[in-house]
């Protein structure tokens, strides 16, 4: 069942999406050679607590840490280790926080140091793809507009869309309906309707669009072990058209 946000749901809904911006911004200034990605697990939830927040991943389903941390090859659910930064990695970083009884959802990847004009532009098309498929969350649209976009934008440039893990509906709970797929024809799913707040998250792989998870039972990576970008807002359907609550214009 998709639950639709009134006005003040929304209005709280920001607070919580402000705050994981905030957070993403904060690890981002980490992010370097040498870094290990559970300190950048310890900055973000020692920030988001400090603001009278829960994180929304720890202990979810029994994940063990604040941040989901995936580096190259790895797509999502990566867990903060010991991994010390290198210079030329890719990092994406999936943030939540429960704050006024709401969920905000984000996820950014960040280069570590000077990359490859390849690798920067699979971080830029993740990125891109994301405002792409956007323009068409409008009220009375379907939901796999969306979905379609996202996957004629990436597939243009060359690289592939993750099938087997999509976007979410999202609220007083992390992960809601509806499923939001990044892939697949248009004029399908829910009609969007004001008050619909989504997670839209495209994962993009430079190689095929195969994926496994480790025996860790978490890490999800790509098959072929080509490397993986992430990029993710909270994104409230409202009349005159959608708003990022999760960006910090």
């Amino acid at each position: 069942m998709i639950i639709l946000k009134d006005d003040y749901d929304i209005s709280l809904m920001r607070s919580a999406g402000r705050l994981v911006a905030e957070t993403l911004l904060l690890v981002e200034d980490c992010v370097k050679p040498g870094i290990t990605t559970v300190y950048l697990d310890k900055i973000a939830e020692e920030f988001i607590t400090k603001h009278g927040a829960k994180p929304s991943f720890k202990g979810l389903y029994g994940f063990p840490s604040s941040l989901c941390i995936s580096v190259n090859e790895q797509v999502v659910h990566g867990m903060p280790g010991f991994y010390e930064l290198k210079e030329g990695d890719i990092i994406s970083i999936d943030c939540g926080a429960l704050l006024k009884g709401f969920h905000g959802d984000a996820a950014r990847t960040f280069s570590v140091g000077k990359v490859s004009k390849e690798t920067q532009s699979l971080i830029d098309v993740t990125k891109d793809c994301f405002f792409e498929g956007i323009k068409f969350a409008q009220v009375g649209n379907r939901l796999t507009d969306i979905s379609h976009e996202i996957q004629s934008y990436v597939e243009g440039w060359g690289f592939s869309v993750v099938r087997d893990f999509v976007g979410h509906g999202i609220g007083k709970h992390v992960h809601e309906d509806p499923e939001v797929p990044n892939f697949g024809k248009p004029g399908r799913g829910p009609k969007l309707q004001t008050g619909m707040v989504l997670a839209i998250e495209p994962m993009i792989n430079i190689g095929g669009h195969r994926v496994k998870t480790l025996d860790d039972g978490w890490t999800v990576v790509t098959s072929d072990g080509s490397l993986s970008a992430h990029y993710e807002n909270t994104v409230a359907i409202l009349p005159d058209g959608p708003e990022i609550l999760t960006l910090i214009k």
